[in-house]
């Protein structure tokens, strides 16, 4: 299994620190407001690199935390006139709905920076012991210049930097013994939360949370870190120069980073009105479109959002489900159980689907070229399935093509949708109506029924429905 490292710019073979064990920290969200469909990517993206490394016999410890302190958070808090804590909740709350929506699995662990304060602070103490960070009037900043291999991961040059890295720059610039030196610890301001330190009531950076979240959860040093490229500096930098200086070992063995969504080939931004919120399109389109969009392009390129290929993503779905509803319809009216021989043969020959996935996914987790394996599979159930297959045999199959799409996260069994009772009342008086050979009344209720977005399907077994 080949990863694109972004700290070494190529692909490498992946090598876990414990044989048959994966530790990944994935970055998670600050919670201050619903999802965007930009945070659900990476989401998406490292759940199915976990998905995809349980399939493969892994077992993963996954820890992805929520940022519940920070700036946003507070602006917020002091808006609506309620606590920071109360915004955090809320909406750690929303977002695991959906998480949900998505199929996200829930991670190991989930950790708080709020719950941490305490083993942050001890990571900043040992920073300032070994001279790599430094107090000034209440605010604790890390030295940069002096963590010789800092710029490894983003490859860019200190001196480069100098005054021009404006996104390190904080409060407080000319207490800085270098304006490169970016915050560790932040003094108490009137109306915000603080926790007590050894250099007076304040609050952790946001860098130094990753760094000590992941040391609790993971250990000092993990196979993967991941997040949007977004991320890779300053933050992810930041996390190197803290965690290795404290540690006096190497981080994380692979740095993984998604590329970014754009919408109608345009950045997503309030300020351009292309700004979508998952529960936004949850609205729209069912999240496990939304996913199976997300997984259309490979994670590393640049994705664009539009409704346009928000319906492709929706019909090339919906082809994938069809297929595997009519594997579960075959199977429950199959005459024969057992598999024949042709038809051992004919399963064996799928496998090469699977091998086909597995080779994509392989080759740093390209999940489009896995789905066009998917719909290879869907294509070949499609034609040799059929009303005189065995049971075998079509479980079999279902089998195989589920396998491959748990794996892409995507659910194939149709969700047991709740007719309304009106909608329910008019299926029952067609059916009484063609009883009472009143063909008419029958027709009329057909396409009263097709006029609410419901398709009816007269079958041996009854009547089938679905909606358009």
């Amino acid at each position: 299994m080949k990863l694109y490292n972004t700290m070494s710019k190529q692909k490498e073979e992946f090598v876990p620190l414990e044989e048959g064990k994966v530790k990944m920290y994935v970055c998670g969200p600050t919670v201050y407001n619903f999802i965007h469909i930009g945070n659900a990517r990476p989401m998406i993206v490292f759940d199915t690199v976990r998905r995809y490394f349980e399939y493969k016999g892994y077992d993963v410890n996954f820890v992805s935390n929520f940022t519940d302190v920070d700036d946003k958070i507070i602006k917020k808090a002091i808006e609506e006139g309620v606590t920071a804590e109360e915004i955090s909740k809320r909406y750690i709350a929303e977002c695991k709905k959906d998480m949900d929506g998505m199929n996200i699995k829930p991670a190991t662990k989930n950790p708080l920076a709020t719950e941490e304060i305490g083993g942050m602070i001890d990571m900043i103490q040992t920073l300032i012991e070994k001279g790599y960070a430094y107090e000034k009037n209440g605010t604790v900043y890390y030295r940069t210049r002096k963590f010789k291999e800092y710029g490894k991961l983003s490859h860019k040059n200190l001196d480069d930097l100098q005054s021009g890295g404006r996104s390190l720059l904080v409060t407080g610039e000319d207490e800085k013994e270098d304006s490169l030196d970016f915050v560790l610890w932040k003094p108490k301001k009137e109306g915000e939360p603080a926790w007590e330190s050894p250099w007076g009531e304040g609050r952790p950076g946001w860098h130094i949370e990753c760094s000590e979240m992941s040391k609790k959860y993971l250990g000092e040093q993990i196979d993967i870190h991941a997040g949007g490229e977004d991320l890779v500096f300053p933050h992810h930098e930041n996390e190197i120069a803290q965690s290795e200086a404290a540690n006096g070992k190497e981080f994380a063995k692979y740095w993984l980073h998604n590329a970014f969504l754009n919408i109608d080939n345009r950045k997503m931004s309030k300020s351009l009105g292309n700004f979508f919120t998952v529960r936004e399109i949850s609205e729209q389109y069912d999240l496990q479109i939304l996913r199976f969009f997300m997984l259309s392009a490979h994670y590393r390129s640049p994705l664009n959002f539009s409704a346009d290929l928000m319906e492709a993503a929706k019909s090339g779905l919906d082809r994938i489900v069809t297929a595997a509803e009519n594997l579960r319809f075959l199977k429950k009216n199959a005459k024969v159980e057992s598999m024949s021989a042709a038809e051992e043969e004919a399963f064996s020959e799928s496998g090469q689907y699977a091998e086909s996935f597995e080779k994509a996914m392989d080759d740093d987790f390209n999940t489009a070229d896995a789905i066009a394996s998917v719909f290879e599979l869907v294509k070949y159930a499609n034609t040799t399935a059929n009303v005189e297959s065995s049971a075998e045999y079509l479980e079999a199959l279902l089998g195989r093509l589920t396998a491959l799409t748990d794996v892409l996260g995507i659910v194939v069994e149709k969700k047991e949708e709740v007719l309304d009772t009106e909608i329910e009342a008019l299926i029952a008086e067609r059916q009484a109506a063609r009883k009472e050979r009143n063909f008419a009344r029958a027709d009329e209720i057909r396409d009263t029924l097709l006029a609410k977005g419901i398709i009816l399907e007269d079958t041996r077994e009854g009547v089938k429905w679905k909606r358009a």
